[in-house]
């Protein structure tokens, strides 16, 4: 990986200082090695974005997705992530009509979103 041959080089001189200066200056080569990785992941996170069209500049902003299939993903997430503690819940109280009300709310909310998604892309 080319992009990563910085990062290596720059653990690999922080960790020849080590060895040169000693336990003394520990804290502050490693302080100094993490804020440049933290740099070079944020560098990297945020090129990750702007190639997707969720980062600053032209195109899709944050909350805009390319396509309206990319932006049913965090809805389906969040039905599954919701989903699971109300079908315990639904059966444990209401048994399996409980389970049914619960997950035919749950997919008509999913269908309504992706009517409304569909409209505005």
């Amino acid at each position: 990986m080319p992009e990563m041959r910085p990062i290596r080089e720059d653990l690999q001189a922080t960790l020849d200082a080590r060895r040169d200066l000693g336990p003394d200056y520990e804290a502050a080569l490693v302080e100094s090695f993490v804020e440049r990785l933290d740099a070079t992941i944020a560098a990297r996170v945020r090129a990750e974005l702007h190639t997707h069209g969720a980062g600053p500049g032209p195109g899709p902003g944050p909350g805009r997705s390319k396509s309206p299939g990319a932006a049913m993903i965090p809805i389906a997430l969040g039905s599954m992530g919701i989903g699971i503690p109300l079908t315990g819940i639904a059966v444990h109280e209401a048994g399996g009509l409980g389970l049914v009300i619960t997950w035919f709310a749950i997919v008509l909310i999913n269908v309504a979103a992706a009517a409304a998604i569909m409209r505005r892309g």
